[in-house]
């Protein structure tokens, strides 16, 4: 009899692990699409949200360590979200422009963070979008996302957030770029690879709390500035001005920096085209903006053209960053905010890549897991 039930309960028992293991196996290898980060303390209880995607300035480098900085040193849950085929998910793709999964996750955020180029997504990701700026919610848009959307379908439901939209919402001529920010794609002020970028604080602005902590002439950043319109629509404010500064050393492709430094110097007089001085007048590179889409609440957003990857690694580019999301949160902006990097960071260059490259890099979501 003992031996009897032995083996039933045996034979249970098995039947329990064999019913189980596929789904537990299922569960273990269902690939992330977007990474969390939650903080140890979360006093504020702030969410943020960072949307990456774009094919040059390595936005999938930069936002995770920016999540990571404001989640480990400022007590914000951070998450972020990427590009990628929908046949592969998982593996971020910043060549793919038609899908950033997650976007839903707007909906419980407190701050939108985005560093996007020339996307054009489905109508449900962007409605989600839509719902963000509806509630009149904050936002920063970094480098790229002056001209976040590209849609050559212009029957999208959404075809007016294009950075060079023309059609009939006159309300919306120039995308979302011109109308929520300030401006959209206009020109590179200065000479791309050739020249970089001093933040310079505007007049009027030394006692902004989005430059606490920042001395001007202390931001430094690879990337050129960007050609602005003056004056810009609605109430934008400019915060800091771009410095263009000439190389010292050789163009250098080996460098992620492209042989540029934050000690060069020598103030630029000439552009690319040689046409003018692209310090007279000096372009806003941070400005703020109120906006206000039909049917919806007002809001405010924060705009920095200066933010790729490789700019990260200037203290005062983080700092500014992290000013903004307080500003933003409507939360006093700490005097010097703390800064440090969370673990290691090693920016590639800004650059655009093949498809082919991206498949043999095979960049995964949970490679910006924290363990």
């Amino acid at each position: 009899m003992r031996l009897i039930t032995f083996i039933f309960l045996l034979s249970f028992f098995s039947c329990e692990n064999q019913t189980t293991k596929p789904e537990e196996t299922k569960i273990a290898t269902e690939p992330i699409q977007w990474v969390t980060y939650q903080a140890k303390n979360n006093p504020k209880g702030k969410h943020v949200v960072l949307i990456s995607g774009d094919e040059e300035y390595r936005s999938e480098e930069s936002l995770p360590q920016l999540a990571k900085i404001l989640t480990e040193h400022h007590g914000f849950d951070c998450t972020v979200l990427f590009a990628q085929d929908p046949e592969k998910p998982g593996m971020i793709d910043p060549n793919y422009s038609f899908n950033i999964p997650g976007m839903e996750q707007l909906k419980e955020a407190d701050l939108m963070i985005m560093l996007t180029r020339f996307r054009a997504l489905p109508e449900e990701q962007m409605q989600h979008f839509e719902n963000y700026l509806l509630e009149g919610k904050p936002l920063l848009a970094i480098r790229t996302s002056t001209h976040a959307f590209n849609f050559k379908d212009k029957n999208h439901p959404f075809a007016h957030y294009d950075w060079n939209y023309s059609g009939e919402k006159t309300d919306w001529h120039l995308g979302f770029g011109k109308q929520i920010l300030g401006e959209t794609w206009y020109s590179h002020h200065g000479h791309h690879q050739q020249q970089s970028a001093r933040g310079i604080i505007a007049p009027n602005a030394e006692n902004h709390p989005l430059v606490n902590g920042i001395e001007s002439g202390a931001m430094w950043g690879p990337s050129d500035v960007y050609g602005i319109r003056m004056p810009m629509a609605g109430d934008a404010q400019a915060i800091i001005l771009g410095q263009t500064i000439d190389r010292t050393d050789p163009h250098d492709e080996t460098d992620p920096f492209y042989g540029l430094k934050e000690s060069d110097q020598k103030i630029a007089t000439e552009s690319q085209s040689k046409k003018y001085n692209p310090n007279e007048p000096m372009p806003p590179i941070v400005w703020t903006k109120s906006y206000q889409i039909a049917k919806g609440k007002k809001g405010q957003s924060v705009t920095s053209t200066i933010g790729a990857a490789t700019d990260m690694v200037d203290e005062e580019v983080r700092r500014l960053l992290v000013n903004a999301s307080y500003h933003l949160l409507n939360l006093e902006v700490p005097q010097k905010a703390k800064v440090d990097f969370v673990g290691k960071y090693s920016p590639s260059a800004f650059a655009f890549h093949t498809d082919e490259y991206w498949e043999e890099k095979g960049l995964k979501v949970s490679d910006h897991v924290m363990n």
